[in-house]
């Protein structure tokens, strides 16, 4: 049988990849043959997880890049682009959802944050990548979003507005990059990881999902590897929902 999902000399960049849905991620892609950037704000973590990716007998560069500070970035796309020569798959899936009493209650410093890294970080990693990428004729953009895009909580106001921006710029650098360079987004619903741990099991417990359960991980590595790989060739902007027929 031929590998539908074949990445082999392919090179991938995950933002969040040291843990959660990026690891998992990262760890499909290498499967699949691609070798993988890993990055996160911990180094020490993205260098676990690249260790990892290399056991599997691929190559991986652990790179430490807080992705919600604009001046980071381009120190990152250098280092990927210095070891590998290319970047043929960016996946956005660095993420934060902090919370707050109230809106009055939230600090200018957090709101910040969760911008920057839920939609400002995408922006600019994209834009350097996705240049690249269209200089060079292919590539594949996805970025990890959320149903809060769609479903709103008061919860978490911002973290709501930034995955909506997010959703919006995947069509609009669809356009932008096109027809070159695909770009999709995978909105996610709750997913069992770590990262999880304080609600998982009373979410999976008490879901209302067509399912009945919240995603386990390893269940976004299907539809990653569709969108990076020329399986998803016609596919572009589009907004794929991932949350087990959560209405």
């Amino acid at each position: 049988m031929t590998d539908e999902f074949d990445m082999t000399g392919k090179v991938a960049l995950v933002t969040g990849g040291s843990r959660g849905l990026g690891l998992e991620i990262a760890r499909a892609f290498a499967r699949h043959g691609a070798d993988v950037i890993i990055t996160s704000r911990k180094l020490e973590a993205c260098e676990a997880a690249a260790g990892e990716i290399e056991a599997m007998g691929r190559r991986a560069l652990a790179y430490g890049c807080h992705v919600g500070k604009w001046d980071e970035i381009p120190g990152l796309v250098d280092a990927a682009y210095g070891r590998f020569g290319k970047i043929d798959v960016l996946v956005n899936n660095a993420g934060i959802a902090p919370t707050a009493p109230s809106s009055a209650e939230l600090s200018e410093e957090l709101f910040d944050k969760t911008v920057g890294v839920n939609f400002k970080g995408p922006f600019r990693l994209s834009a350097l990548v996705g240049e690249r990428m269209f200089a060079a004729g292919s590539g594949a953009i996805v970025n990890v979003s959320s149903t809060a895009a769609v479903s709103p909580s008061r919860t978490y106001p911002v973290y709501s507005g930034a995955k909506s921006a997010l959703n919006i710029l995947t069509q609009c650098h669809a356009m932008e990059f096109g027809p070159k360079v695909r770009v999709n987004a995978i909105m996610c619903g709750p997913f069992w990881t770590d990262i999880a741990k304080s609600w998982r099991e009373e979410a999976d417990k008490n879901s209302t999902a067509a399912l009945r359960r919240i995603g386990r991980p390893e269940e976004i590595a299907t539809t990653a590897l569709y969108l990076a790989s020329e399986r998803s060739s016609f596919t572009t902007g589009a907004i794929i929902r991932l949350d087990g027929g959560n209405y």
